[in-house]
């Protein structure tokens, strides 16, 4: 476990023991969106803007992480689905290993499970081998946990996302990634449930600023670790400092409105 501590300092705070992560792996799966056309200009402004890790497949590493300046964490994701699935556009399959992560210089890697799918059983498959390979090469693993499938009617239920939270940590996850309930005292909820496994919220789709940094205020509050937060960041007209208004609030504790008044105004 002593590599698994190494590497998790790498994209967790030292001090806040929070993190600001930046999801930059949708291109695999929708194509070159906007915000994602260039990969290396995504890592740069993460970076400039103090996130602490980016996600992404394999292209990330090879043509997108950082050469210059600030340095990031890598997180390399494994899971893969494209919006030209003719059958369930939630069937998630890994399309990497552990090794491959390492020999990238990977600090983490991170998969995708949606809970609830018609293919759910495959997917833990892949993340029970997934798991067991990253304790063998002391790999911290960020699991993308979603109630996503025909039966999910609201997948920001608190039902929901307290077992999604609690089924990654029984399985090995060492981060985990889950959407937001929509308030502190239910959030509370999925954090005490998890095992003492950070629980980190999904940025969601494009929206307002301030409602996108009150949900990771309110889930700091509950005893979140931080956001991962993708297209509010990507393609917000002035991304380094969205990320900057976000980091504030992870690890200095301000509002989510002193965040917008000092970098978004």
């Amino acid at each position: 476990m002593h590599g698994k501590k190494i590497r998790l300092e790498r994209i967790i705070d030292r001090n806040s023991r929070k993190t600001v992560i930046l999801p930059l792996d949708h291109g695999a799966g929708m194509g070159p969106i906007d915000g994602l056309v260039n990969l290396k200009d995504a890592a740069d402004w993460a970076a400039d803007g103090g996130a602490n890790a980016v996600v992404g497949h394999l292209g990330l590493a090879l043509h997108g992480h950082r050469s210059t300046g600030k340095d990031v964490g890598l997180i390399l994701h494994f899971s893969i689905s494209t919006e030209l699935n003719p059958v369930d556009g939630n069937e998630k399959v890994p399309v990497n290993n552990v090794q491959t992560a390492l020999k990238m210089g990977a600090d983490a890697v991170s998969i995708h499970i949606n809970f609830g799918s018609e293919t759910e059983a495959e997917q833990l498959r892949g993340f029970g081998k997934i798991a067991t390979d990253c304790l063998e090469w002391g790999v911290p693993l960020l699991v993308m946990a979603y109630p996503r499938g025909p039966k999910i009617d609201n997948p920001n239920d608190v039902k929901n996302v307290k077992l999604v939270a609690r089924v990654a940590a029984e399985l090995g996850a060492d981060i985990i990634k889950v959407p937001y309930t929509g308030d502190s005292e239910s959030f509370r909820e999925v954090v005490d449930g998890a095992l003492g496994v950070p629980v980190v919220i999904a940025g969601g789709a494009k929206g307002d600023d301030l409602q996108a940094l009150k949900n990771v205020e309110g889930a700091i509050a509950a005893g979140g670790a931080g956001v991962a937060m993708g297209r509010n960041a990507f393609q917000h007209k002035n991304p380094a400092n969205f990320i900057k208004a976000t980091a504030v609030v992870v690890h200095d504790g301000k509002t989510a409105e002193e965040a917008v008044q000092e970098f978004l105004k």
